[in-house]
């Protein structure tokens, strides 16, 4: 099976964020949600919204040079 950089999202606080994001993108949001919800068993897709914190968490936590940094502060 395909694995995706994305694995299951954990409900968390949340805190309210507004951002524009271009139309393509969000399309691609809704069908990495769409691919996700199938890889995991999900009856529905999540919404972008719910898909773009554990997406941002993961390019942080994989940013080795921005570890590197954030540690030498």
């Amino acid at each position: 099976m395909t694995k995706l950089r994305l694995g299951p999202v954990i409900e968390d606080k949340s805190v309210k964020l507004t951002v524009e994001l271009p139309g393509a993108l969000l399309r691609e949001l809704a069908d990495y949600g769409r691919v996700h919800a199938r890889l995991h068993g999900l009856s529905d897709p999540l919404p972008p919204e719910r898909l773009i914190p554990p997406m941002i968490e993961r390019f942080i936590a994989g940013d080795r040079e921005f570890g590197k940094l954030r540690r030498r502060t």
